[in-house]
């Protein structure tokens, strides 16, 4: 009976072999990681979202360019009138006309204190400030997506390991029965087993539902079904290689940090628009009218001037001084929020670094310990069955064997995870500098066609 327990083991322990083994990922897998980052750059509605977002702020820049062009108005009105008036002379007077007007007014700001510039200018720096804050987003949901498969690549290896797991403690049952049967072992060795055997299949049931909670996170960020199968994959290129290049690089090229700045500069052009409501304002104004019988039966008033207005305003209320001073304060706000997004992305490529590097000993380490517990137990084994060993020491055993395997596979996906936060707290998150195979949406175009855009009430990009 000895000999068919250590049959069953060795079969048991082949078996654990050959489902935990971490095989090298195929090119196969890190086109699937493309396929999702992909899905995630195409499908996601957030990432639509910001892009119209976007578009809406173009037309602040065609809304600031108008104010150089004249405003044109035509209006006209008709009607019935009847007036009845009585003499001392005693004879009545009774007119019945048809009053009618039309008029053409034209107004063409000629100067406005420099309000013009300062809008547009302000106008260009929120359209740039939304660019990078949609650069922003876009790393937000590619890190997302890429966080989610690789989840789901955790979660599926780790499940393979508990449902294996659980397959060699139902064997390693059978096995021990057999014995207590024969009377070599006691029944507490028999109930040892069933304990093991329950908490591995708790386990498998518990990874069975992290891994459908990783499906949903990524069916959520890619609007698509993750794939059967999915391993872990190829670490993405672009690492730095050093901590300070990094930090660096993170400062000057992370959107928040670049989206800050242009908030500053707007900010700047804000307290000049303000500015400018204290300075003089000059306005070129012409119309041209026709009357019909407005002044009485069958007449005609045809009238047309042109004139330069001056506006200066002497004092007007306080209000304009006390927005004037709010957008200064304004200023200074936007000049915290850049020092603090440095400070944000500084700590944020730190913490990605670090928790590389944290990862990647971890890796060698559990490595070093998937070695050193499968020698110890397959020796294990051996010992038990010369009779050395009791059940509870292999039990032992294997399971240190398989706590060493499921934290290489998280480790694994931790150093994965690492390389991408680095990747996006540098700026390098995107479908462009990843080179997805995608038509990469292009902020300009919707700005080019609409800045200058004199009359239309809808533009190429997609609005319904």
């Amino acid at each position: 009976m000895k000999n068919s327990f250590l049959k069953h083991l060795m079969a048991s322990a082949t078996i654990a072999a050959c489902g935990v083994l971490l095989v090298p990922v195929s090119d196969a897998f890190a086109q699937t990681m493309e396929e999702a980052l992909v899905a995630a750059y195409l499908n996601n509605p957030t990432l639509r979202a910001e892009q119209a977002s976007l578009r809406a702020t173009d037309e602040d820049v065609a809304q600031a360019m108008s104010n150089w062009r004249p405003t044109i108005e035509l209006s006209g009105d008709a009607g019935y009138e009847k007036n009845d008036s009585s003499l001392r002379t005693g004879s009545d007077q009774i007119q019945n006309r048809q009053p009618r007007s039309v008029s053409l007014d034209i107004s063409q700001p000629l100067f406005r204190g420099g309000r013009t510039m300062a809008e547009i200018s302000e106008a260009e720096n929120n359209v740039m400030a939304d660019r990078a804050k949609l650069t922003g987003v876009e790393q937000d949901i590619l890190l997302g997506a890429a966080i989610a498969y690789l989840d789901i690549a955790r979660d599926a290896a780790v499940l393979e390991l508990n449902a294996n797991n659980e397959a060699v403690h139902k064997r390693q049952l059978e096995a021990t029965q057999d014995r207590f049967q024969v009377g070599e072992i006691t029944r507490t060795d028999v109930h040892q087993s069933e304990a093991r055997l329950a908490r591995s299949t708790a386990d498998r049931v518990q990874s069975h539902s992290t891994l459908e909670a990783a499906r949903s996170a990524y069916m959520n960020v890619t609007g698509e079904a993750a794939g059967a199968s999915i391993g872990m994959p190829a670490l993405p290129p672009g690492t730095p290689d050093t901590k300070e290049i990094a930090i660096t690089e993170a400062v000057l090229n992370n959107p928040d940090v670049i989206s800050s700045q242009y908030d500053e500069r707007a900010a700047i052009d804000n307290v000049d628009a303000v500015w400018g409501e204290m300075l003089p304002e000059v306005e070129f104004t012409a119309s041209t009218s026709r009357d019909w019988n407005t002044s009485g039966e069958s007449t005609r008033i045809d009238s047309t001037e042109a004139m330069i207005s001056v506006n200066i305003p002497l004092y007007q209320s306080g209000s304009v001084y006390s927005r004037l001073r709010a957008a200064k304060q304004q200023v200074a706000q936007q000049r915290l929020i850049v020092d603090q997004q440095r400070r944000n992305v500084t700590e944020e490529a730190s913490l990605a670094w670090e928790n590389m590097l944290s990862a990647q000993a971890q890796i060698s380490s559990f490595r070093t310990a998937i070695q050193a517990a499968t020698i110890a137990f397959d020796g294990v084994e051996r010992e038990a069955s010369v009779g050395s060993r009791t059940v509870l020491d292999v039990l032992d055993a294997e399971q240190e064997l398989l706590d060493a395997r499921v934290s290489y596979t998280r480790a694994k996906h931790d150093e994965a995870v690492a390389v991408y936060q680095l990747l996006s707290s540098m700026g390098r998150m995107t479908a462009h500098y990843l080179q997805l195979p995608v038509d990469f949406y292009d902020p300009t175009a919707h700005y080019d066609e609409v800045r200058d855009l004199w009359i239309g009430e809808d533009s190429s990009g997609q609005w319904e």
